[in-house]
């Protein structure tokens, strides 16, 4: 499974494809030079419990991590997940 990344500076997107069709999203914007919103993640059902949403996060943390930014998770999942892995506290704001 692998983490595809877009990003154009002023918004940006964490996604799965398979066969082509997105199956899997998390969209953030910025919020200054130094900290992204993570505002929504969704996963197609077909892809439940087998811990996609999870990589999407810990994309995202590795991606701030990458670029010194700290991520500010208004989604309600993401957020959870921030809550759960407290490995994540690094690059929460």
């Amino acid at each position: 499974m692998t983490i595809q990344h877009k990003d154009n500076g002023k918004k940006g997107e964490f996604y799965l494809e398979i066969n082509t069709n997105k199956m899997a999203s998390m969209t953030y914007s910025y919020a200054g030079d130094d900290k992204i919103i993570i505002d929504h993640t969704e996963v197609d059902p077909s892809l439940k419990g087998q811990g996609v949403g999870y990589k999407l996060v810990e994309a995202s943390v590795n991606y701030a991590r990458e670029q010194g930014l700290k991520i500010m998770p208004l989604c309600p999942f993401a957020n959870a997940v921030f809550k759960k892995k407290t490995e994540y506290i690094d690059v929460l704001f």
